[in-house]
């Protein structure tokens, strides 16, 4: 008997008990006492790989005990054969797809005929593998009140260490014709358990709840484990295996959905089926939840700039504008502040127009930064002076009619603002050289709009500051986002991120900007800062890094306190400050009060570099 799906004897009287009522039957006597075929079994529309041998074909009167019902989405309910064959590739559940609320209940013993399918979901272009299923379904209920499969565990002993063979190349790096290999790796391994009735105990919180009722957590405790309890993503190549994803079946059972930040715990025992969703592939969708036991953590703050050194920060504020709630704001604010100290230059991503997501040609932010400016005020913050360029409307990207930007905000009391001649959306601005030092020929001004590589995405802002005598040279950054990119259960392995071309280009226009400071004065003060939506080991900062010319400061942390953004359970880096080599012995900080909270301001960590100009 296959170990990774267990029968008790209460299982093995389950099955007697079921013959007994006819559930396994399957099929009636042909005709004039012709022996019966034998009967189709839920394992045989599984199969060995992810697409069903039987896809397309009719089937009758497959039997199986209803172990979950949805009645919201895709409707329909998941049943599990209670006698495993001993083929540990094989699933033993399946999803029936009614359409309508099903009438079956947890506990039915059912027999099912309908047309076998597979279903993308998200469709074809997400690179989502594909989820076996029963389709048009005739159903009838045999009994009901049937104890229900023993659960497959799911723990840190028989989740694979290794995720996912690499994909036929005859394929297109397609892994759906490759015979699965549940003891090898790890998403074979829950494709193997695809459908049927898993179970869960203690697991840490790499997750936290989101507005969909949904958290993740990790069953290896040790693996790659964060400073503050989350689940550290390092590389392409080392994928943290133990994470999954945690829904609560409808209607709510015992409880509502609890509220989780990372580093809890969901303690007890956590039941039901295990299905495959589009935002985030495998997917327990609990009958029976755990407790989340909550940890400690608290949002982070960071220590205050000395008197001789310069604050620069980075914080994307999701889509701020005048119609959010005014507790935004103050909250957004009161982080400034408090929690990051009041730096001197703050770029912020992601300030909308005057009237967010309303599409009528403004692209003014003036009020958006008001607004912002005048609650930090009240959290008793620096009256912060700004400067930005307004987009063209709707040519940069993001929520469409909201004309997202970055913008400079600084302390007039510790640092000063070099204005020349202001550009414009189109203009671009150039290096120059005054009194033989590098300057812009605008500043505020942005990069290379006309570059390509910017098409329907923010351009760079670039100014120029002065501190205590000493020019800084800031470009605020929010490059091309990940969406489009296949997630990582994709059917392709590795998976297809196609966002990385454009960021590529991106990276590589700003760096060549970086070296026409450098080459302007080699000791310039340079820092490219903001939202790069990519790794700190990705080959968007690699091009950002080219020649030297910047460093991803980010990398000056210990591993484990490297990220600024949580997804999917993967803790990680999407924001950065990149320095010039002149800008040295400086200290860095990654200042954790959002990402890892299931409260949050904003979905991102904001960014603080210290240093002496």
């Amino acid at each position: 008997m296959r170990s990774s799906h267990p029968r008790s004897a209460a299982v093995s009287a389950l099955v007697a008990t079921a013959l007994a009522t006819g559930l396994l039957a399957g099929t009636a006597d042909a005709a004039e006492g012709a022996a019966s075929a034998d009967p189709i079994r839920i394992h045989d529309i599984q199969g060995t790989t992810r697409i069903s041998p039987l896809n397309g074909k009719q089937v009758a009167d497959v039997a199986g005990i209803v172990t979950g019902v949805r009645t919201y989405g895709s409707r329909g309910f998941w049943m599990q054969d209670p006698d495993a064959d001993d083929n540990d590739a094989t699933s033993e559940g399946v999803f029936v797809f009614t359409s309508s609320v099903p009438t079956v209940a947890v506990g039915d013993a059912v027999k099912v005929s309908g047309l076998v399918g597979e279903y993308v979901p998200g469709g074809a272009s997400s690179g989502n593998q594909s989820v076996t299923q029963i389709t048009k379904p005739v159903v009838t209920v045999v009994s009901s009140g049937n104890a229900l499969p023993e659960a497959t565990a799911i723990n840190e002993y028989n989740v694979p260490a290794e995720y996912a063979p690499a994909g036929d190349p005859a394929a297109a790096g397609s892994i759906n014709g490759l015979t699965l290999e549940p003891s090898r790796y790890a998403l074979d391994f829950y494709e193997s358990l695809e459908g049927m009735n898993v179970k869960i105990g203690n697991s840490r919180v790499v997750g936290a709840t989101d507005p969909y009722s949904e958290l993740w957590v990790t069953v290896k405790g040790w693996e790659n484990t964060a400073k503050r309890g989350g689940t550290l993503y390092g590389s392409y190549e080392s994928q943290n295996t133990g994470r999954l994803q945690i829904q609560q079946m409808a209607p709510i059972a015992q409880q509502p959905f609890p509220v989780a930040n990372v580093g809890d715990k969901l303690t007890g025992t956590t039941e039901g089926p295990l299905d495959f969703n589009q935002f985030g592939g495998y997917t327990l969708v609990a009958r029976t939840l755990g407790t989340v036991k909550a940890g400690t953590l608290a949002p982070e703050k960071t220590k205050a700039q000395a008197a001789n050194e310069l604050a620069v920060a980075t914080y994307n504020v999701e889509n701020l504008d005048p119609s959010d709630p005014q507790e935004k704001f103050d909250n957004l604010a009161k982080a400034v502040v408090a929690n990051l100290a009041s730096p001197d230059i703050l770029a912020l991503e992601e300030i909308q127009d005057d009237n967010g997501a309303k599409n009528d040609g403004t692209v003014s932010a003036e009020e958006t930064i008001k607004k912002f400016t005048a609650a930090i005020v009240a959290a008793g913050g620096p009256a912060y002076q700004w400067r930005t360029v307004n987009p063209e409307n709707n040519k940069d990207g993001g929520e469409p009619g909201g004309n997202i930007r970055q913008v400079f905000l600084f302390n007039p009391a510790r640092v000063s603002f070099t204005d020349r001649a202001a550009g414009d959306a189109v203009t671009a601005t150039g290096v120059t050289q005054v009194a033989g030092k590098a300057a812009l020929t605008h500043s505020p001004g942005r990069i290379d709009p006309a570059n390509p590589a910017w098409a329907d995405s923010r351009k760079p802002l670039a100014g120029e500051f002065v501190f205590k005598g000493k020019t800084v040279f800031v470009i605020a950054n929010h490059f091309g986002s990940k969406g489009g990119d296949e997630g990582l259960t994709s059917v392709h392995q590795p998976p297809v991120r196609s966002s990385e071309a454009k960021r590529l280009l991106q990276a590589q226009a700003v760096n060549g900007f970086v070296k026409q400071l450098l080459a302007a004065d080699k000791n310039a003060s340079v820092l490219a800062v903001g939202d790069i939506n990519d790794f700190e080991f990705s080959a968007t900062t690699q091009a950002l890094e080219d020649g030297g010319a910047l460093y991803s400061a980010i990398k000056s942390l210990p591993k484990a306190e490297r990220y600024s953004y949580v997804y999917q359970g993967n803790a990680q880096v999407l924001d950065q400050i990149l320095t010039s080599p002149a800008v040295k012995n400086f200290s860095y900080d990654s200042v954790h009060i959002n990402a890892e909270f299931a409260a949050q301001n904003s979905d991102h960590d904001p960014q603080v570099l210290r240093f002496r100009p």
